[in-house]
């Protein structure tokens, strides 16, 4: 299977989903996401219809940019965001989707602000409660958008969240799309909430039908990684 076939197979799937759940399939944002896969194959995924590609690695995403890898589709950046990291990422990314502290989310305004722009972001949300993983706390989700808020540089344009490995993902996807609905009526400044980025290669079905409208799929377009 080639990746073009892949990627055909996994918007099919993509449209079951969004039939089954009452949607139009035309609202879901396929994302690839291309780590450990070189410049040639991402090209190849974007030829064959991805929305956006999605990068972890800051760089390995350099690399892979300079190599003019992403030409005709939005760069997102998908995986932890450090600190020292945000001056490569603002401006090339058109969405940062791993947005899960104030301090990240102030360097992000700040470098914004240096470039003249405003960087659009999703928040993180530490669904499943992991020590080792990013994002906020959902109790701590208000006050954090309230803080997002009164940033210049950066515009709030939805949530992600990454449920626990092995977990009973619905739940998880059903809790974030409550929270999503929730801050959606509650209308705070500078927060729009347009994107639900939740659903991976083995659960983006799951993730669809409990609301998401953004998936970032890797191995179903790229085959597995090879570590």
């Amino acid at each position: 299977m080639t990746i073009a076939d892949n990627v055909r197979r996994v918007r099919e799937q993509i449209a079951e989903a969004a039939l089954k759940a009452g949607r139009a399939p035309e609202e879901i944002t396929l994302v690839a996401a291309a780590k450990m896969n070189g410049a040639d194959r991402v090209r190849e995924a974007i030829l064959a219809g991805v929305d956006a590609v999605g990068e972890n690695r800051v760089q390995e995403m350099l690399q892979k940019n300079g190599e003019g890898a992403y030409a005709g589709a939005p760069l997102h950046f998908i995986g932890h965001l450090q600190t020292n990291k945000v001056r490569h990422v603002v401006g090339l990314c058109s969405l940062i989707e791993s947005v899960g502290s104030a301090e990240l989310l102030e360097l992000i305004s700040r470098r914004a602000l240096m470039l003249s722009i405003k960087q659009d972001i999703l928040i993180e949300v530490n669904i499943g409660r992991e020590p080792t993983k990013s994002g906020i706390l959902k109790e701590n989700l208000e006050e954090l958008l309230i803080r997002a808020g009164l940033l210049p540089g950066v515009r709030i344009c939805g949530l992600m969240a990454i449920p626990p490995a092995q977990s009973k993902n619905c739940n998880y996807f059903d809790e974030m799309y409550n929270l999503f609905v929730d801050i959606r009526a509650k209308k705070y400044d500078n927060i729009s909430m347009n994107f639900l980025s939740m659903g991976m290669s083995d659960s983006f079905a799951a993730a669809i039908a409990a609301g998401s409208n953004m998936v970032r799929v890797g191995t179903a377009i790229f085959g597995a990684r090879q570590y």
